[in-house]
């Protein structure tokens, strides 16, 4: 039995993210992994529960980085899945470590906050605190992205960022639990803390957007070799015709699997081009290089008269896509580029029409600690810029798109999604999409936002709360540990 819940808390996380959306599970997702956690006596027990669940959520909601392995790393069949069997292994330890602790963590009075402490704790680790030589770093969806479109809970995003409403919802799920087992009832009185979650600002409606943004959506064939220089000159002809369809300061191009290189002379000047002849700013997705010859993933911006004003180098690079975790070292590079990426080293803002927009590139979307520190730098607009056709017909696009809606509500800030062939979209400082692109198709269109200039306490404090949560869970577990062994209870 305790097989079994372990289990279906792994297909509760799952079902409650695209593409299923029963985001009316995420408060009850954990429960069933509790209760075989708060049964179980044994460590080593609970710990293989914990990973059992931890592999069955990797596994089916990353599905999609087989096809990316196997289709566009060249790693065949056999070879993708092995490699992403592998993958899934290694993150479910995550939950492991989750279950592991909280089985003793469950039989305190304190369990409520304590648990979901841990669990808020933990999932800030993916991001932060992962092994990234053995690939668990990567960061992806947690909890709390489910929970983007109820406007209730979401008034924690201003605040705590997306960690705060895990907490919420994992608080919900350890109650549930401890419900089942037949705990006594006061041991359920923490719950009532979410009521206060009322007590903050409105989620206020989406203000009418005035500023307006050319954004082309090229729809780049993802294995296009440009076999001819007269291919590539009729694809960037289009591209002109799309760039100058209507007239707004700011023209986007997104991330690319084309050999856009702005900082090479012929490339620049067909760019630059664009930019005087539409007397705007322009920003695209590019290649440009290290001192030492070694290939960034870049953003440039270029003014009114083509000269590129500034660039800024991706950081947080995708695993397997733009570099090989040591531990993966067999595995085939996705990219083309000649060698692997090398990580940017700043935060860079860019200036256009005396506003400031900062650029994050496709899967920093999914580092909410990197992405505040765009909009602390005083960026009045954010502009993700992204390649989601690796993805395929999968559900990771529209997963893609609610971790980018869940940094405009931790921002407050409009967000530019600009993708090769979509989810290209308008997203208001309250998280809701307000513009689409149609997706797989060559276009161009105009979208609407306004630019923004306060600032939230999660952009100014950034991930104090998960850290927080870090730490007390570290001093709580010790306790009930160190009470456990006074008591001679059997913990391993």
């Amino acid at each position: 039995m305790n097989w079994l819940l372990s289990l279906a808390s792994g297909a509760l996380l799952v079902l409650v993210f695209p593409r299923f959306n029963f985001t009316w599970l995420a408060p009850v997702a954990l429960a069933p992994l509790l209760i075989a956690a708060a049964r179980e006596s044994k460590a080593k027990t609970r710990f293989f529960h914990g990973w059992a669940s931890g592999f069955i959520f990797w596994f089916f909601i990353c599905i999609w980085i087989q096809f990316v392995l196997e289709v566009h790393g060249g790693m065949g069949a056999l070879g993708g899945w092995f490699a992403f069997v592998l993958f899934a292994i290694l993150k479910g330890l995550h939950t492991a470590l989750f279950s592991t602790l909280a089985g003793p963590l469950l039989r305190k009075p304190w369990a409520v906050p304590a648990v979901a402490a841990l669990w808020a704790g933990i999932e800030h680790a993916h991001g932060t605190l992962g092994l990234a030589w053995l690939g668990l770093g990567f960061a992806w969806l947690d909890l709390g992205n489910a929970a983007i479109d109820w406007p209730w809970l979401l008034r924690l995003a201003p605040i705590t960022g997306v960690h705060g409403i895990s907490f919420v919802l994992a608080m919900m799920s350890v109650a549930v639990a401890l419900a089942a087992l037949r705990r006594p009832w006061k041991e359920l009185t923490p719950l009532a803390s979410i009521a206060l979650v009322f007590q903050l600002p409105v989620i206020p409606a989406s203000p009418v957007a005035i500023q307006r943004v050319q954004v082309v959506q090229p729809n780049v064939d993802l294995e296009a070799r440009w076999p001819t220089a007269a291919a590539f000159s009729e694809f960037e002809n289009r591209l002109a015709t799309l760039s100058l369809d209507e007239a707004a300061p700011l023209i986007v191009w997104p991330e690319a699997p084309a050999p856009f290189y702005p900082e090479r002379a012929d490339f620049h000047n067909f760019v630059s081009g664009i930019a005087q002849q539409a007397n705007a700013s322009f920003l695209l997705g590019g290649v440009s290089y290290t001192k030492d010859g070694d290939p960034l993933n870049s953003a440039f911006l270029l003014n009114s008269a083509g000269e590129i004003q500034g660039r800024y180098d991706k950081i947080q690079l995708v695993p397997f896509g733009e570099y090989i975790p040591p531990a993966f070292n067999w595995v085939n590079r996705i990219t083309g580029e000649a060698g692997d990426f090398q990580p940017g080293e700043r935060v860079v803002t860019f200036e256009a029409n005396r506003h400031r927009f900062g650029t994050f590139i496709c899967y920093e979307s999914a580092f909410p600690g990197l992405v505040r520190q765009f909009t602390n730098q005083g960026a009045e607009l954010l502009i993700n810029i992204s390649n989601d056709g690796y993805f395929g017909n999968s559900a990771a696009r529209e997963q893609h798109l609610a971790l980018v809606r869940m940094r405009a509500a931790e921002n407050h800030r409009w967000i530019l999604r600009a993708t090769n062939d979509g989810i290209t979209a308008m997203i208001d400082p309250s998280g809701r999409v307000t513009q689409t692109i149609p997706e797989r198709t060559e276009t161009s269109e105009i979208l609407r936002y306004n630019y923004v200039a306060d600032v939230t306490p999660y952009t100014m404090w950034g991930d104090w709360f998960p850290w927080l949560c870090l730490l007390a869970s570290a001093v709580l577990c010790w306790i009930a540990l160190k009470r456990n062994v006074d008591q001679g209870k059997n913990l391993v």
